[in-house]
């Protein structure tokens, strides 16, 4: 038998090696341009339906709903309140009834923290508590009713006044008396509103003096935790302010209060005693205000004839976050649930978003009496007369 022959072969290791990480990086490389080609493809989508101007919808789905002449809405953590002179009526989106409460008031209000809301009749004497099962409790006050807040335990607060004395009494959810205090016009002035914290623990009062002409508002801030009962009366703090009137006082939340007065806006902030966080000075007489938790928002009349007003809406530092000028005859103006603005006229609505786009503007044939965010870029619902639409902008 013949002797095979056998040959060693040595291969480039350093070569393999290189071939190895040429085709890693060929592999990266191509993983890199698919990634920036997608995250470019998405953003350049997002900014499209964020910029583009929809004047146009298609109903998803339609309900009729029966409303009571003079029926007025209120957004309830992503429910409707409808509420008239003779009761009140929760219910969702497909207008199914969630609960109700039938009353006879000369005018109610409404007033909503997350899980609860309050109907009140302003000036009159009753105040309904409800959660989002229902009714939880009943207050009977023995003075009229001037301003009502609920927080999101179920505390209500009260504003009462009589005889030129305010009266501020606090409730829990149930309806029971928990405390109360007097805010006497000779002393402390007249008190125009009161504000309460989403957790129920702080409470802003804004008193009106007036002297031989002089002007002077005082913002007075209570603590009813273990804070303010080392305190006089559970006062934390006071700020006043010469020749200015806040009648409007707002908690952003827990630890930040809006006072919106009539030459500025001054925001506080504290967990436990309240400074002074920022002021935004108003440009010219306010017209509306609007909020949410991050922003506050300014409606003043315009010189220019084709828009008469002008919006300003500022993040809680203080900055102009955009302006617009528009020329709706609104009959409301508000922060939807995804942070855009809503101006809504009888027959016509416009929404706007953060970076002062114009989103959407239509005009309608009947009146529309609410708008809300539903979810997604382009979904909304329309609280037209007699029928809720889900719809999507087109």
């Amino acid at each position: 038998m013949d002797k095979q022959a056998y040959r060693v072969v040595t291969s480039d290791v350093n070569e393999m090696n290189e071939k190895i990480h040429k085709h890693r990086r060929r592999i990266l490389i191509l993983t890199v341009l698919v990634v920036v080609l997608l995250l470019g493809t998405v953003t350049g989508t997002y900014i499209y339906l964020q910029t583009r101007n929809y004047t146009d919808y298609d109903v998803l789905d339609s309900v009729k709903r029966e409303d009571s002449s003079g029926t007025k809405f209120a957004v309830f953590n992503g429910n409707i309140i409808k509420y008239s002179k003779d009761g009140a009526t929760c219910i969702n989106t497909d207008n199914h009834m969630i609960w109700n409460q039938t009353y006879e008031m000369q005018s109610p209000m409404v007033d909503t923290c997350e899980d609860y809301a309050v109907v009140a009749d302003k000036k009159g004497e009753n105040i309904y508590i409800m959660d989002m099962q229902g009714p939880c409790g009943e207050i009977k006050t023995t003075m009229p009713i001037q301003r009502v807040q609920v927080a999101n335990q179920g505390m209500v607060a009260i504003l009462m006044e009589q005889d030129g004395t305010g009266y501020i009494h606090l409730y829990d959810r149930n309806g029971t008396f928990l405390a109360e205090g007097e805010l006497h016009t000779e002393n402390m002035g007249y008190p125009l509103d009161i504000a309460i914290s989403n957790d129920g623990k702080k409470m802003a009062v804004s008193l009106l003096d007036v002297n031989e002409g002089n002007v002077k508002t005082t913002v007075v801030f209570y603590n009813f935790d273990a804070v303010g009962q080392e305190e006089i009366d559970n006062i934390v703090g006071q700020y006043s302010y010469a020749d200015m009137v806040f009648p409007q006082l707002q908690f952003l939340g827990n630890d930040i209060m809006a006072a919106f007065g009539t030459g500025k806006t001054v925001i506080f902030e504290g967990k436990d005693k309240p400074e002074v966080r920022n002021e935004i000075t108003a440009e010219a007489e306010i017209r509306s205000i609007f909020y949410n938790h991050s922003c506050l928002g300014f409606v003043y009349a315009n010189e220019n004839n084709e828009f008469p007003y002008r919006m300003q809406v500022f993040d809680l530092e203080g900055k102009e976050v955009f302006s617009k000028d528009f020329g709706i005859e609104y009959e409301e103006i508000r922060f939807l649930e995804n942070g855009e603005v809503c101006v809504r006229g009888e027959l016509e609505c416009a929404i706007y978003t953060l970076r002062g786009w114009e989103k959407f503007h239509g005009n309608f044939d009947k009146s529309i009496k609410e708008v809300l965010s539903a979810g997604g870029i382009r979904n909304y619902i329309f609280l037209r007369e007699g029928e809720t639409q889900k719809v999507r902008l087109k």
